[in-house]
């Protein structure tokens, strides 16, 4: 089979969608298809691309038009409007799945939103990352949650655990890492303070310092910017607990199954689907509460030994999320699509 590849956002730019989207071209690889992915993100010379996917930078309209007429069927990660058009141009079956809010940032639906979501029901097939997903919209939806990098993220037995808390992620608001600070300055004036090692980069790092600094914290909190790799599967090691307090309601929440991959019990916020991330192996609280953060940490850094259980289900709850279970999973939605567009049971123009 012939599957072409939409993504506007690809790596070398570092996300959970671009990462999902190179893990599950490089699979579509290896269990025998052709695969051809078309993405307006640049990349240095240097670059390696995925193993056995061709890779097209900002292609032109003619090279996308060449490209659906060659595909059997085409695959986008979210609903790119501009380059949706080959593939209805030329007939060919659609998939798409869906990673983000088809909304604004601050919750409207404005019209590109409603052309998005009016457009899936010509889909042939709709596949959404979590629950909270699948429900925001009205077409139906196969869930198929996000995978992660099994073979990278992985508990070391002889990294010791001697630091609490840690976060992972872009110091942007949404994130909420100064709501964690709002908890650790809650929690000092309990007399109760436990390190935290801040990972990752972003506009808000250096409020955060200052934030840190103004709440009598800068003794508990080490900003150590970008981690990547192995490092940064040390890192994660060395803690307790992943604290993931996004103030927005996540799609899914990758870090979730990073760090739970990585020994952590994780503590994050409840909206969206971020809770169906963290499955069994964590606990919530209701997004942008400080308060609530607050007592679950304490909760769990209090009374250590009762969490055990939550990690002895790390290995079911990661079962479902390894890259070869994910990607079957897609192609079962893929090769639906490309069946019934064969027997004439859509086509674009009409709902499936």
């Amino acid at each position: 089979m012939k599957i072409l590849f939409g993504s506007p956002a690809f790596l070398p730019q570092i996300g959970g969608l671009e990462i999902n989207t190179s893990s599950l071209a490089e699979w579509m690889h290896f269990a025998g298809h052709e695969v051809v992915l078309l993405t307006r993100t640049p990349a240095p010379p240097d670059h390696t691309e995925p193993a056995g996917v061709r890779v097209v930078r900002n292609p032109s309209p003619r090279e996308r038009l060449r490209w659906a007429r060659w595909c059997d069927v085409f695959y986008q990660a979210n609903v790119a409007l501009h380059d949706l058009w080959p593939a209805i141009f030329v007939h060919r079956p659609w998939v798409v799945s869906h990673h983000s809010w088809y909304t604004r940032s601050d919750g409207r639906i404005a019209w590109q939103d409603r052309l998005k979501r009016y457009l899936l029901r010509f889909a042939g097939g709709s596949i959404a990352v979590s629950d909270a997903i699948a429900a925001d919209l009205a077409t139906p939806s196969t869930v198929i949650p996000n995978a992660y990098r099994h073979d990278l993220f992985r508990r070391l037995p002889e990294v010791e655990r001697t630091r609490d808390l840690v976060f992972l992620g872009r110091l942007v608001s949404d994130k909420g890492a100064d709501l964690l600070l709002e908890a650790l300055a809650l929690l000092a004036a309990q007399g109760v303070r436990p390190n935290l090692t801040v990972i990752g980069e972003g506009p808000e790092r250096q409020p955060l310092e200052a934030q840190a600094a103004r709440l009598g914290l800068g003794d508990q909190v080490e900003f150590l910017g970008t981690r990547r790799d192995e490092d940064l599967v040390h890192l994660l090691n060395r803690h307790r607990v992943l604290v993931a307090p996004s103030r927005y309601n996540e799609p899914f929440g990758l870090v979730a199954l990073e760090g739970i991959a990585c020994g952590c019990i994780v503590v994050g916020s409840a909206g969206g689907g971020l809770r169906q991330a963290i499955g069994p192996c964590g606990r919530t609280f209701p997004n942008g509460d400080a308060a609530a953060l607050a007592a679950q940490l304490r909760s769990v850094l209090d009374d250590w030994e009762t969490y055990s259980p939550y990690l002895e289900r790390t290995a079911e709850h990661l079962a479902s999320h390894t890259f070869s279970h994910v990607a079957s999973a897609y192609l079962r939605v893929i090769e639906g699509a490309v069946e019934a567009s064969r027997r004439g049971r859509w086509r674009p123009g009409r709902s499936a």
